[in-house]
């Protein structure tokens, strides 16, 4: 008897939800590099009217560049991530593939998977045409005087 592969649905809820958390990381990471922007954006204002000194703003460009390194870090991390699990995803949907059977008088055939060979083209061998020299005047002028010799 034929068996048909059956899609699990308990392994892809698994990856879907892992991947639902990556994106919800990401999401949240994002919130926090836009509230570290509002409060330097703050910041700044500030010493434009003149209420912090531009030490002190120096000091908020430092920490804020840190923090928004480090988030940028955490961020392209997770995408790694989740672009991998997304890859797993495919995997998993991809092996799904029908197999082709078929119904005949003696009964079901088929199920072999056919692979198509690539057809690689023949490069075509050109040869190189032979480049005539020209002859240089003091070259013609040598062989003039050969002749007469």
């Amino acid at each position: 008897m034929i068996e048909l592969r059956k899609v699990d649905p308990n392994k892809f809820a698994k990856l879907h939800k892992e991947l639902t958390s990556y994106i919800e990381m990401i999401r949240a990471k994002e919130d926090e590099k836009q509230v570290i922007i509002d409060q330097f954006n703050s910041e700044s204002k500030r010493f434009f009217f003149g209420k912090i000194s531009e030490r002190a703003l120096a000091s908020s460009v430092k920490r804020a560049n840190k923090e928004l390194n480090s988030l940028d870090f955490e961020i392209r991390k997770a995408i790694k991530g989740a672009v991998e699990l997304s890859m797993k995803e495919k995997e998993h949907i991809m092996a799904q593939n029908p197999t082709h059977y078929y119904a005949t008088l003696s009964g079901i055939a088929g199920g072999e998977v056919k692979r198509h060979k690539l057809k690689v083209k023949k490069r075509k061998v050109v040869k190189k045409k032979k480049v005539s020299k020209k002859q240089t005047p003091k070259k013609r002028k040598r062989k003039l005087l050969r002749k007469k010799l």
